[in-house]
């Protein structure tokens, strides 16, 4: 089985890094292949809504998206993780996840989807929200741990000393590992859920 995880920090060994490399412990434990892409410091640019990938299949701008999505396809789960930015998610990641579930044809129903945050202080559980909401409208479960997906740290490494915000890391990555194991026998003797043609309903008629 296979996770794929994107880093949405710009430093590659600081609090957001600490968070992941305590799951990707507990993945190893379980027997679950992990893959990090480091997204926050890449240049990554927005949609800007053209529709090409309709008609592609991919998205027109031949980035790091583009080179995740063939990882995300075959991926039985995604970690998506970030530091708060005035409350809100690093804008590299969240450009990246804008483009990548919009431009990519596959079915992600039933992917395990998990969001993670650090912050210093404040701002977690408003960017914890926002990272969800890419999974809860692709037909992925959410994994849970024993509280938010959250942790503190303000310079780099402080996040090891939040006991609370690492073993919430395990318990998320323990709590991701047996969903899809579970999900993945269940596709096996149910199939996935009863599929329906989309109904597109605007708020103007």
């Amino acid at each position: 089985m296979k996770v794929l995880i994107l880093n949405g920090s710009p430093h590659t060994k600081g609090n957001t890094a600490a968070a992941i490399n305590e799951m990707l412990k507990v993945f190893s434990e379980e027997g679950i292949e992990a893959e990090v892409c480091q997204i926050g410091n890449r240049d990554i640019r927005g949609c800007i809504a053209c529709g090409t990938c309709a008609e592609r299949g991919r998205c027109v701008f031949d980035d790091e998206v583009n080179a995740i999505a063939g990882k995300f396809e075959e991926a039985d789960g995604l970690v998506a993780a970030s530091p708060v930015y005035y409350g809100s998610a690093n804008a590299t990641l969240v450009a990246c996840l804008d483009r990548l579930f919009y431009s990519t044809p596959f079915d992600k129903t039933m992917k395990v989807g998990a969001s993670v945050v650090v912050a210093r202080r404040g701002g977690c559980t408003a960017t914890f929200d926002e990272l969800n909401k890419y999974f809860t409208i692709s037909g992925m479960p959410v994994a849970s741990s024993r509280y938010w997906n959250l942790i503190h740290g303000a310079a780099q490494g402080e996040a090891a000393e939040d006991g609370e915000g690492l073993q919430t890391m395990r318990v998320l990555a323990r709590n991701m590992s047996f969903l899809m194991k579970s999900i993945a026998l269940g596709k096996e003797k149910y199939g996935l859920p009863k599929t329906e043609e989309p109904v597109w309903t605007n708020f103007v008629r």
